[in-house]
């Protein structure tokens, strides 16, 4: 186990936030992710950290796994420039991920509250959420209401958006 993934279970301890665990093999995408490492129960998500056009803005967008992201429609309803992918280079410096391992559990990382988090408001309808804890080998399943005392407790902005 590395820093970045126990720094996840320590903080989740400190929170008493519950949790089930679940380790696979690495996955990459939300469809390896359904294919090798399903989850019981809960509502698996997708997350992808995008930037603005100038590169001053960084989003962390969680949506539903088997939601198609449009990033048009995205930048309208944040209201910022266009959006795309943030590189390898971004994501290393923002959240202190790999590719394969981006979640909400990266924003421990990010210190300076600079990355701000989008959330598909389906996921209020979720009893549990299902997320990487900064690793891609493994899977954690948690109850919606303790992922938003997760959140709260972090401190970056929150968007809820209908994605």
């Amino acid at each position: 186990m590395n820093n970045n993934e126990k720094q996840v279970y320590d903080i989740l301890d400190k929170l008493n936030i519950v949790y089930e665990k679940t380790e696979h093999r690495a996955v990459y995408t939300a469809d390896e992710a359904n294919e090798f490492a399903p989850v019981k129960k809960g509502m698996s998500c997708k997350n992808l950290f995008l930037r603005n056009k100038k590169g001053e803005e960084h989003y962390l967008v969680v949506v539903q796994d088997h939601k198609r992201l449009n990033l048009k429609e995205l930048t309208k309803k944040i209201g910022c420039t266009s959006l795309s992918f943030a590189s390898e280079k971004r994501l290393k410096k923002y959240l202190n991920l790999e590719p394969g391992s981006v979640g909400p559990f990266g924003i421990l990382n990010d210190e300076n509250k600079e990355v701000i988090v989008i959330i598909d408001e389906d996921l209020k309808n979720a009893d549990y959420v299902n997320f990487h804890p900064n690793v891609n080998t493994a899977t954690l399943c948690l109850a919606y209401d303790d992922f938003t005392k997760y959140l709260n407790w972090c401190g970056n902005k929150i968007k809820f958006l209908e994605i």
